[in-house]
């Protein structure tokens, strides 16, 4: 089986990279089901990359379907250390237009039935989730973005909302009000669970609309979500096969550790069936 340091999590448009050699499509199995889809391994310069849709191939997910579980334990089994996710957003902002590219800091949870966490079932665990985003990873992908000559935007807060319904237009006007920048359906719990795996997590929200909030703008809908995201998704191929050759082997950030004081509970207390799901990420720590 082929391994791979760094994984793009493909979202709505993206559910392959154009042009380049995959070497393997793997069907896994998890102690937590199966994930979204197959997982490819691609060679971009010689550099293997993991790829997942997201939704599956040919988009049978909903956002609260995704199996994210399965998705980040299968992630880790083959090495990854860092995700770089794909998002299709609406924008909460005038200058954020549709097409442009947002590399977020933050989030807002809205979501209301995601399971969320690998601790429970008799393991407790409480990681830092401050930063949400890897700052390291942040980095590379603005830079990567900026040296390609396209619209974008380092920082801001992505609100994720439950769905599949998107807002109303009081809820967009709140969320506008706390300083959102985008907002989508997909980063949580996504990112908490890639920040529990200890794997580095970056996006790329890529604008499709201004949501509902701009009343002198159509109101937002699929059909205008799927053309404008279809139209960024040249530009999410050509970040992705650039980026991967500028992350560098050693991570010099706080992510790959971001559990080591986090379990609470006693290992030999810790319920067998427990301990062997979560081996591939705590293992190290119990058994010290």
């Amino acid at each position: 089986m082929e391994k791979a340091r760094i994984a793009v999590i493909g979202g709505t448009g993206l559910y392959k990279i154009e042009g380049i050699t995959i070497k393997e499509e793997l069907d896994i199995d998890t102690p937590f089901g199966k994930p979204s889809d197959k997982i490819s391994i691609a060679d971009i310069d010689g550099v293997n990359v993991a790829f997942l849709p997201r939704h599956g191939v040919g988009h049978r997910y909903l956002p609260t379907e995704i199996p994210v579980k399965a998705n980040i334990w299968a992630l880790k089994s083959l090495g990854v250390e860092r995700i770089i996710a794909v998002s299709a957003v609406g924008s909460l902002k005038e200058e954020i237009k549709p097409r442009d590219i947002v590399i977020p800091d933050q989030i807002i949870d809205r979501t209301k039935s995601r399971p969320n966490s690998y601790f429970g079932n008799g393991i407790v665990g409480h990681v830092s989730f401050a930063d949400p985003f890897c700052n390291e990873l942040r980095e590379i992908l603005s830079q990567t973005v900026s040296d390609l000559g396209y619209r974008f935007h380092q920082g801001g807060t992505y609100i994720c909302m439950e769905g599949p319904l998107f807002s109303t237009r009081a809820e967009s006007n709140l969320y506008r009000s706390w300083g959102g920048s985008v907002i989508g359906m997909t980063a949580i719990p996504e990112a908490k669970l890639a920040r529990e795996a200890e794997i580095c997590y970056g996006m790329l929200a890529f604008s499709t609309d201004y949501d509902c909030w701009k009343e002198d703008e159509e109101d937002v809908t699929i059909e205008m979500v799927v053309e404008n995201l279809s139209a960024n998704t040249r530009a999410a191929q050509e970040i992705i096969k650039n980026v991967v050759k500028r992350i560098p082997e050693e991570r010099l950030c706080s992510c790959a550790e971001a559990a080591k004081y986090a379990i609470i509970t006693d290992p030999s207390m810790i319920p067998e069936d427990t301990k062997s799901k979560l081996e591939i990420f705590y293992g190290k720590y119990w058994k010290k």
